[in-house]
């Protein structure tokens, strides 16, 4: 297997930018990715359902545009038939079933944290992330500058999955909006 290299290597180290005193947004790679998209077919909705549960440990398998987090991985419903498994090894499909698709080494995931890190995302997402509208394990696919991206919110954080060649670009406007809150790079 090829050896992966992150897209933001060497283009940044641990600092603090822009507002001085305590950071309101810290910016991270989240190395060492691991996403494999299943794609169902309608009539298979059920049984493909069931397998990410065992793929990922979890109760149930999440619903559009929401996230779950098992013992084994995480699952994100990006779309009605298709879902991202996280941090778990290649689920076993059958092709009568649904497709997989290795997806690792095709995005990016950046984390962002901090008590202003929604309104830093608020300035480049049309998405409103207030709480009552966005919140925990809600995912959506929108857009940063023209370029397709994946958001996801976690208990303290917000995912964002780009894709792997406009990583280093969308990784210099997040840099540049969370200046004005007082940015730390982790």
């Amino acid at each position: 297997m090829a050896e992966r290299t992150s897209a933001l290597a060497g283009h940044f180290s641990p600092e603090l930018r822009g507002k001085p005193g305590e950071p309101g947004v810290s910016l991270s790679e989240v190395s060492d990715l691991t996403l494999w998209q299943i794609a169902a077919w309608p009539e298979t909705l059920a049984e493909i359902s069931q397998t990410i549960e065992n793929q990922i440990g979890a109760s149930e398998a999440p619903g559009p545009g929401r996230c779950a987090s098992g013992t084994r991985g995480a699952a994100l419903r990006i779309e009605p038939l298709k879902w991202w498994l996280l941090d778990t090894p290649a689920p076993s499909v059958a092709a009568d079933l649904g497709v997989t698709l290795d997806l690792s080494h095709s995005r990016t995931r950046i984390r962002i944290a901090g008590c202003d890190a929604a309104a830093c995302l608020s300035r480049l997402l049309p998405l409103d992330l207030r709480e009552a509208e966005f919140s925990l394990g809600d995912v959506a696919s929108s857009s940063i500058h023209h370029v397709g991206v994946t958001l996801a919110r976690g208990p303290e954080s917000y995912d964002l999955f780009v894709p792997r060649g406009f990583a280093l670009s969308i990784w210099e406007l997040l840099l540049e909006t969370a200046e004005q809150f007082g940015a730390e790079i982790l």
